[in-house]
């Protein structure tokens, strides 16, 4: 088994897992620690594969807009954070877990740099970006398909914000219409009254 191989099968096999495990765990918390593995496990596979652009955008951008979506769905649903508290040491073990595994991967990644895994592929030219290089190809080879996929997600964020926009009945809120319309007859309303005498 060479080098890029003895990398590669550890960090797909918690690929797997986590993938599972995010779709089978039944603590929404739990799934997200396991989603945030699952994203990390691919980064490390991209940055074996030399698309240091692909896996540094698929940390900072997924990993943490989905901890961030994680948390705004925390506090929409106005769960009691007292109790949230309490279940923190029910949640260390998975947590160190997770931080564990994703530490090793890094020490992997750094591993096969240091180690030669990294000579084995492709030398390539002086002076090239595999940023430079992935937009080419996305916006030339693959330009349609990045178009109908922008599509795609803005009518998913439409249909979130219809399915989660809903009006409350104990809510207090200002028509901006009714208030241009009005009429000074409407507002004020003067009364004739005799002056009263001492």
């Amino acid at each position: 088994m060479n080098l890029d191989a003895f990398f590669f099968y550890p960090f797909a096999a918690i690929l797997l897992f986590g993938a599972l495990r995010v779709i089978t765990a039944r603590n929404p918390v739990h799934a997200a620690l396991y989603l945030v593995l699952t994203f990390f496990s691919a980064s490390a596979i991209w940055m074996l594969l030399r698309a240091e652009f692909l896996a540094i955008v698929l940390v900072v951008v997924y990993v943490g807009a989905v901890m961030v979506l994680f948390l705004f769905v925390v506090m929409m649903l106005d769960i009691n954070v007292t109790r949230l508290r309490e279940g923190f040491w029910q949640y260390l073990p998975l947590g160190l877990t997770v931080g564990v595994l994703m530490s090793i991967e890094m020490l992997m990644v750094v591993a096969h740099r240091y180690l030669g895994g990294a000579r084995r592929l492709r030398e390539l030219p002086a002076g090239y970006s595999n940023t430079k290089e992935l937009g080419r190809v996305l916006y030339t080879d693959y330009a349609y398909a990045f178009e109908i996929a922008a599509v795609i997600l803005l009518v998913a964020i439409i249909a979130a914000i219809a399915l989660t926009l809903r009006r409350r009945k104990d809510s207090r809120y200002q028509d901006p219409a009714a208030q241009i319309a009005v009429k000074r007859a409407d507002r004020v309303r003067l009364v004739s009254m005799p002056a009263e005498k001492d």
